[in-house]
């Protein structure tokens, strides 16, 4: 049963803004129908001292604080010295009066009528420093893409004529709007998605994404948890959001743009009840099919569930029909998902199969140079490759390489494809041939070789690394490095040629260590802390001639409940003919717990 999230974001233009604003300069002072001055003289008195469409008339700048009076004496007053106006300039400011101009009614065009249409919470917690908006210059006309919520609350809503705004609205704030950082937005919102969320997301338009939750909502806590969480997070990055969840992406859509909710659940099979009283602008359709279900009187989706589909595809468009169909799950609409990272590839298709080596190299040759170009532009190396070829029968043979370090050397790159060219069996003929490279790493530009060259440079030992790879195998080159643990058989690892091992213990191991420790017979020792005097290993008696120990070390008891009390107790020994071996007893020779006392050889020196 599938499952398909919608997110819309309805402020991301305005929002987006909102945050450069934030990391570029504080927050400017919040904003208020009346602009808050104070009571000094006029810089410009000839000049206007309220922006057009205000709500006081000319001349008011110094009468809207309303202080009155006393409350102007005391204001002088209470100023220093130096910043109280001399006498000659206060005239009858020292002595003020009731200003003879008042407020502009509301049906005049002052801000009363603003100020009652916004919501009371809202004039004391505003965001923004005036009304802004973002315009957008289609064609001849400015017009109006997004707005803050000041601005819609002045009825200055999207798709309005950026002249009629600011006609409406004197102290406006109008930018231009921005859609390429706006689509950038929701891709990285995609891509985050993807990499957090699910692994299929999508774009849907230039306000919203589509993600695909079959499958995976029950590792969120369900549905309902994961769209709070979804919501949380965009809080918490500064953007507001509605979900809708529904079986097909359509519902989906539709229900998060016009559901009104913030968090719309539609259960499985609810999508059309759920559909029929949305506008049919829901759907997505063409503008001149909205013209046409307009002129028809089609308001709603569910208006369209009665028609035939012949008359509803010649009125409204064969589009109308697929749209309506996808939203009640009769057709497909499937979500192509954002791609964390494109492999880089490259292809080509020949004009006649071939079969010979020397054909096959030859356009295993064009097509390395064709990658490093794309390689070159988008700053990343080889580590692994893969040709494709794609023969005349339909069975395509792979051909892959591995690099131990990240290159994009052309002749490189091709002299190990050629190490393995004869692995490709052409058949009857190949007549398509790609290289892919699924693994690959960031490489700059690297410094040329000096007109001097230096003595003391280390030879560059990737490129003989890989030859030697290419032909013994990939597992055959490889170099031993450090695992943190104290059991020997575990504290080594395989690590990469060009690694570079670290951490090795202080004290002494053998060169070889034996996959698993092999059990010795006829063994002479004297308990507890000397070496074994002979031993029998593989069915040959050994004499030892000299010896050196014990190490002591302990079994992880945090692994296993077996090694709780095991204890090794190691001896590097020599026995005639010169070879040395690494033994070790189990057990103290005190405590039966910690082991039997049976010795084993477990590596060899020299």
């Amino acid at each position: 049963m599938a499952r398909v999230a919608s997110l819309y974001l309805p402020q991301l233009a305005i929002e987006r803004l909102r945050r450069l604003e934030r990391t570029a300069a504080p927050p400017e002072r919040p904003w208020s129908p009346a602009p808050i001055l104070p009571p000094s003289i006029d810089d410009e008195p000839g000049a206007c001292s309220v922006p057009r469409g205000g709500g006081w008339r000319p001349g008011a700048r110094w009468a809207q604080g309303g202080l009155g009076r006393e409350g102007e004496a005391e204001r002088i007053a209470a100023l220093p010295a130096h910043q109280q106006p001399p006498m000659r300039l206060l005239g009858r400011r020292s002595e003020p009066v009731e200003h003879p101009f008042r407020a502009m009614p509301s049906d005049e065009g002052g801000r009363g009528s603003a100020r009652a249409a916004m919501p009371t919470a809202a004039l004391g917690t505003l965001p923004w420093g005036r009304p802004t908006v973002l315009i957008e210059r289609i064609g001849q006309r400015e017009v109006v893409t997004a707005a803050c919520p000041v601005a819609l609350a002045l009825d200055l809503v999207p798709g309005m004529a950026a002249a009629h705004a600011r006609a409406l609205v004197g102290d406006l704030d109008v930018r231009d709007a921005d859609a390429g950082g706006d689509q950038a937005w929701i891709d990285r919102l995609a891509l985050h998605a993807v990499t957090h969320w699910t692994p299929i997301a999508s774009p849907s338009g230039a306000d919203g994404i589509w993600l695909d939750l079959t499958g995976t909502s029950h590792l969120h806590g369900g549905e309902v948890r994961f769209c709070a969480r979804m919501l949380r997070f965009l809080a918490r990055i500064g953007f507001t959001g509605r979900v809708g969840v529904a079986g097909t992406a359509g519902a989906a859509h539709a229900i998060a743009r016009f559901g009104g909710e913030a968090v719309t659940i539609l259960a499985p099979g609810a999508e059309a009840a759920a559909l029929a009283g949305v506008p049919i602008a829901a759907l997505r359709l063409e503008p001149q099919a909205l013209a046409a279900a307009a002129r028809f009187g089609l308001e709603r989706v569910g208006d369209l569930y009665p028609m035939p589909r012949g008359p509803l595809a010649k009125r409204l468009g064969l589009s109308t029909v697929t749209r309506l169909d996808q939203a009640l799950g009769r057709a497909a609409e499937p979500i192509v998902p954002v791609i964390p990272f494109e492999a880089p590839e490259v292809s080509r298709r020949l004009l006649e199969p071939i079969a010979t080596p020397e054909a096959i190299a030859q356009v295993i040759t064009d097509l390395v140079d064709d990658l490093v170009a794309v390689l070159r532009a988008r700053g990343l190396g080889v580590r692994a490759a893969v040709i494709t070829a794609e023969r005349v029968d339909g069975a395509d043979q792979h051909l892959g390489i591995g690099a131990s370090r990240a290159t994009r050397d052309p002749r490189h790159l091709v002299r190990m494809f050629g190490l393995k060219i004869d692995r490709l069996e052409p058949g009857l003929g190949i007549e398509a041939m790609r290289l892919v490279v699924p693994h690959s790493e960031p490489l700059g530009a690297r410094i040329a070789g000096a007109l001097i060259p230096d003595s003391d440079a280390q030879p560059d030992l990737a490129p003989a690394i890989d030859q030697l790879a290419g032909r013994a195998g990939e597992d055959a080159v490889f170099r031993i490095g450090l695992e943190q643990s104290d059991v020997p058989e575990r504290a080594v690892r395989r690590l990469g040629a060009l690694a570079e091992p670290q951490g090795w213990p202080a004290w002494k191991r053998p060169v070889r260590i034996l996959p698993r420790p092999e059990l010795l017979s006829h063994v002479v020792a004297l308990l507890p802390d000397h070496a074994p005097r002979r031993f029998t290993w593989r069915g040959k008696p050994y004499r030892v001639i000299a010896g050196d120990g014990p190490e002591r070390i302990h079994g992880e008891w945090w692994r296993t409940d077996r090694e709780l009390w095991a204890v090794r107790d190691y001896f590097r020994v020599e026995v005639d003919g010169g070879q040395r071996f690494w033994l070790f007893r189990r057990g103290d020779g005190v405590v039966p717990e910690t082991g039997d006392l049976s010795w084993y050889l477990h590596g060899f020196f020299g």
